[in-house]
């Protein structure tokens, strides 16, 4: 007998199937798949984002899929986020849904999807907070969003989870570049991954260096945690520290504020994006527009006063 329930009706009972068309309608940017963000919103907001961020190489997917088995033997639902980088040929994702997870596969309690960032600079695509809010939707317990890695353009995912991991590797000359301000300000727990390495030690102290020079936001003291992520030594640490700064922050009030936050550069990046999209469209076939475009080209007039000419034009019109 088919399954006369809507889509969303669907999504709502934990339906896999349904959320991951759900996901691919958002990531379409079609027309349904908005009006189906609209119609399940007020039904999110109950679980735990968490975004895990960091350099290349340093075990982000193992210490996930660590992370997830911990989850699920607390029997948590658990959703997976993974952004990949995207394929030059035809936009896709280049991973594809992560080998390292694929012992999580057939567990119903878990649900994996891969997606493009299609050029989006800080390492999450434009519809990634869709997908969270549709996992969470979903009714699962737990949404882990994983990025890319490309280093201090990590900022992003601050713009996506209640709380955010920063995974660093010793002896590695990325994590070094990763202790610079612009990534150390934004994670509320640091991971020291393949800890058996004999600079992990030296590395901590380092890290704990940069941190004594900025205040803790609110009160909240960032922890650092050591991990084995291949034999999952340290993830009950890791998944308590994530469990504690969830309490922290719904104590102090925090998450109301950061969700806030969240949801405004949401709003501002869907909007922003649909803006070019329409500018663009708009644009590309017009003579003043290729004219001007001429004067940049022969010099005879600078990008910048180009563009607030585009400006001005489309404001007149």
């Amino acid at each position: 007998m088919a399954d006369e329930r809507t889509l969303a009706e669907r999504l709502l009972a934990g339906d896999k199937r349904a959320l991951a068309r759900a996901i691919s309608l958002v990531e379409d940017d079609d027309p349904e798949g908005w009006e189906l963000v609209r119609e399940v919103y007020p039904h999110t907001g109950s679980a735990a984002v968490v975004g895990f961020t960091g350099p290349p190489g340093a075990g982000k997917s193992t210490l996930i899929c660590a992370l997830v088995r911990h989850q699920r033997r607390l029997e948590r639902t658990v959703a997976v986020l993974s952004i990949d980088p995207s394929s030059p040929f035809r936009g896709g994702a280049l991973l594809g849904d992560r080998i390292r997870l694929s012992e999580h596969f057939l567990d119903p309690g878990v649900f994996i999807r891969s997606m493009a960032t299609r050029g989006a600079l800080g390492g999450l695509a434009e519809a990634a907070l869709q997908a969270a809010l549709l996992m969470d939707a979903a009714g699962n317990d737990d949404v882990l969003l994983e990025t890319v890695g490309v280093g201090q353009a990590e900022v992003d995912v601050i713009d996506h989870a209640d709380s955010v991991v920063l995974v660093l590797i010793p002896g590695s000359g990325d994590s070094i570049q990763a202790l610079k301000a612009g990534v150390m300000e934004i994670p509320d727990v640091i991971v020291v991954n393949k800890a058996d390495h004999p600079l992990t030690d030296t590395m901590v102290r380092e890290i704990r260096g940069v941190l004594s020079l900025a205040p803790a936001e609110g009160g909240w003291v960032v922890p650092i945690v050591k991990t084995e992520a291949v034999r999952g030594e340290g993830v009950e640490e890791l998944a308590a520290r994530v469990a504690e700064h969830r309490a922290f922050v719904e104590a102090e009030g925090l998450l109301s504020e950061r969700r806030r936050r969240n949801l405004f550069n949401e709003v501002l990046g869907i909007a922003a994006f649909r803006l070019r999209r329409e500018l663009e469209a708009s644009l590309r076939e017009d003579p003043g527009v290729q004219s001007l475009l001429d004067d940049v080209v022969a010099r005879r007039l600078d990008p910048a006063s180009a563009a607030s000419e585009v400006l001005a034009r489309r404001a007149r019109s």
